[in-house]
């Protein structure tokens, strides 16, 4: 098993960089599909009814709930996957972080396959006993190790072969994380039509299908993985000389020294911040756009209450489409976002997610009074876009002030404010929702007050944000310090690698290969946007 060794992995001279993008692409796809796992839900309330549920005894406790097989799950009992899900990605982030520095990615890939596709057939067992507490530890606990390990595995890797352009690197593999669902709910959605007979509604099959799909993809990325020797720099790039007041270190901080820095806790702030307020938003982006517009998405003067079950089935489509293009703008500004940042700066970046995100959060209640849907549907769009932008943002910026030796465990301690958040963030936007509503509040008007704790959560992050600056000298690795750590991560300098094969890695590299490497990630990211873009079209109708 020598070849899962990190200097084993070490690119030879002729290594074209571009092949290292699709093989975090094919992880991400895959890991990704934790944003679509809501296409199981209704088809599991009926696991065991097959047409309709069976409803467990009122009296029936919530662990006898959890035990049995004659009833079916409630919808709220297998949404805790979800808080399982980013939960636990944070904690394994944080706490394999620094491990995987010193391993590498193509090891840390591997883990990441087995843990996500072995936790898949944990729940298909689950599924197929009936035991919800084995699908919450196979998928929710198991799976969200891999979901970790998967999502930092590329991070430090491609911010080392894309000095040049941070953002775009990070954008890129970042993207694929957001893209998952668009290609794993509709396919799982086939699976189970496929797999469905009058004795099953072909949950567990779907999850045995999928963990045997991904972990082919998973594996073949972990294993196209090369990290870069030590001193490589594109041909023809030359470092910017490093001005007095710049943000960009080139320095670096040693991951166990950053929960006393400041600087860190700032970026954390911000992070969970953003992370907060347009998760709130995606959470309740279906109902919300239903609830306030009610009848006038289908040319009725109406309010949602007064629709009748056609009507309300019809407006679901709408919501639904509405969910899928929301989907693509968070996709699509994880890429452009953090593309954009190379140029105006990570700092300049997160001030306009923030500022401009306060803009849309305190206007979004007027777009609705008005009736104004097309700028309400645009200005959620944005919101979505800067959501997914600042999490492919944030490796960059962290790699900026902290420099890129450890970012990726850095990257990992700092997904602890995605977790936090991903519990918060509902939490709190359906509080409030749920206290208007009962206080006499209108349906349509509940979502005033959310807005503006949202528009007042980012005025905080704009704060946190103007206060981070380059740190302190104290807090770099003195040049043992580094020495030591560039041994623990046993990299090599470029000089000892060049003219020679590295590793077992070939000298050059087909461009063939690169080619059928982004056609593999490529079409089926496309078949996905082309089932997302089908959906979305009945909002233009």
């Amino acid at each position: 098993m020598g070849f899962l060794d990190k200097e084993h992995t070490i690119a030879g001279p002729g290594f074209n960089r571009w092949l290292v993008p699709p093989a975090a692409l094919a992880i991400h796809l895959c890991i990704g599909m934790a944003y679509g796992f809501s296409v199981f839900w209704l088809p599991l309330s009926k696991a065991l009814g097959i047409t309709e549920s069976l409803a467990c005894p009122a009296d029936m406790g919530f662990w006898a709930q959890i035990m049995s097989t004659s009833c079916d799950w409630k919808i709220s009992m297998l949404g805790w996957m979800y808080t399982l899900f980013f939960v636990f990605l944070g904690l394994a982030a944080w706490l394999f972080g620094g491990w995987l520095e010193h391993a590498g990615p193509r090891k840390a890939g591997l883990v990441s396959a087995v843990c996500w596709c072995g936790g898949l057939v944990i729940s298909a067992l689950g599924v197929y006993t009936h035991q919800i507490w084995l699908m919450w530890l196979g998928s929710g606990v198991i799976g969200g190790i891999g979901l970790g390990l998967g999502y930092i595995s590329p991070v430090s890797t491609l911010i080392k072969w894309f000095p040049d352009r941070r953002g775009m690197a990070t954008g890129m593999a970042i993207m694929g994380f957001g893209g998952g669902a668009m290609i794993g709910a509709p396919l799982a959605d086939k699976l189970m039509k496929h797999f469905a007979t009058p004795a099953s509604v072909g949950v567990w099959e779907t999850f045995l299908a999928l963990a045997a799909i991904y972990f082919v993809f998973m594996v073949a990325g972990a294993l196209t993985y090369r990290v870069p020797p030590t001193g490589w720099k594109p041909e023809g790039w030359t470092p910017p000389a490093k001005a007095a007041n710049t943000m960009v270190t080139t320095r670096h901080v040693h991951a166990s020294r950053v929960w006393g820095i400041p600087q860190f806790w700032l970026i954390w702030g911000v992070l969970f911040l953003n992370v907060s307020a347009g998760i709130g938003i995606l959470g309740m982006a279906s109902p919300l756009l239903q609830e306030v517009f009610g009848g006038r998405l289908i040319g009725i003067e109406a309010g949602f209450n007064d629709l009748d079950a056609a009507q309300k089935g019809q407006i679901a489509a709408i919501a639904a489409g509405f969910t899928g293009l929301l989907s693509l703008f968070n996709i699509g500004g994880r890429f452009a976002w953090a593309s954009c940042s190379d140029y105006i700066g990570r700092k300049a970046t997160y001030f306009v997610f923030l500022g401009l995100g306060f803009f849309l959060y305190a206007a979004i209640p007027s777009m609705a009074h008005n009736g104004q849907l097309a700028l309400f549907v645009g200005f959620i769009c944005i919101i979505l876009s800067m959501y997914g932008g600042g999490f492919a943002t944030v490796p960059a910026y962290l790699a900026d002030l902290f420099g890129t030796q450890m970012v990726g465990a850095i990257h990992g301690r700092l997904l602890t404010a995605w977790a936090a958040a991903g519990v918060f963030g509902p939490i709190l936007i359906n509080y409030i929702r749920e206290y208007q509503i009962e206080h006499g509040v209108p349906k349509a008007q509940a979502y005033d007050i959310t807005m503006y704790v949202l528009a007042g959560l980012v005025v905080v992050g704009i704060v946190l944000n103007a206060m981070i600056k380059p740190l302190d000298d104290k807090y770099f690795m003195t040049d043992a310090e580094l020495a030591a750590e560039k041994k623990l991560a046993q990299e090599r300098d470029l000089p000892a690698t060049s003219g020679a094969r590295a590793g077992g890695t070939v000298a050059t590299v087909n461009p063939a290969l690169t080619a059928f490497a982004w056609m593999s990630v490529g079409i089926p990211l496309l078949f996905g946007i082309w089932v997302t873009l089908q959906k979305a079209a009945v909002l233009f109708k």
